[in-house]
């Protein structure tokens, strides 16, 4: 992607189109935040950097519940403390931590990083259902709660996944209507989420 004219050297160009990658960065707001970057003192600019940088190399995601994670298994799977027979499957990392925030949820997560959505050409091989089906073979779980979003492909997601598992003497729920409709798991409140848990419903 080209951004022009913004009438800087080519280093600050590449950094312009290196932010407006980042989601919700347009060519504006990646443009602003070059020129915030160029007048922050160095040993700020470093520290970002250097943080950057850690996080790729440290950070993975957990071989079993594909949260990230710098250990393998992460923390919540070795919690001993964790209902483990309890699932709640999540979309995005950012899902964990939100209802982890919570503190409404006390057993342990299953991260399919994504949800269907054909017309983003996103299918059910794309997702973390695989293992999640190892899972709950494998592991003595008693409950799944699909906590996707409450949109058109979160919804989409939770059927395929209780089609997938329906006849194995597993109780499948989802959380209360609490959720606005159409919005994200990690921008609802702690409450919110708390409300929507605690009532779970039937699938």
């Amino acid at each position: 992607m080209n951004i022009e004219p913004y009438g800087g050297p080519s280093q600050v160009q590449r950094l312009v189109e290196a932010l407006s990658r980042l989601p919700g960065i347009g060519p504006k707001s990646a443009q602003r935040l070059s020129y915030y970057l160029i007048r922050m003192p160095a040993e700020q600019a470093e520290s970002l950097s250097d943080a950057i940088l850690s996080v790729k190399r440290r950070i993975t995601f957990c071989s079993r519940c594909f949260h990230i994670t710098e250990i393998d298994p992460c923390g919540i799977c070795t919690d001993p403390t964790r209902s483990l027979d309890t699932i709640c499957v999540v979309e995005q990392p950012l899902d964990v931590v939100a209802l982890e925030r919570s503190a409404s949820f006390h057993g342990i997560y299953h991260v399919l990083h994504g949800s269907i959505s054909p017309m983003n050409g996103i299918g059910p091989e794309d997702l973390k259902i695989g293992p999640l089906l190892h899972r709950i073979g494998s592991e003595g779980i008693k409950e799944v709660i699909l906590a996707t979003n409450p949109n058109l492909e979160g919804e989409a997601t939770s059927m395929y996944i209780n089609r997938l598992i329906e006849g194995m003497d597993i109780t499948v729920t989802k959380p209360a209507r609490g959720l606005p409709v159409g919005g994200d798991l990690e921008y609802a409140d702690d409450a919110t989420l708390g409300r929507a848990i605690d009532g779970r419903q039937q699938f």
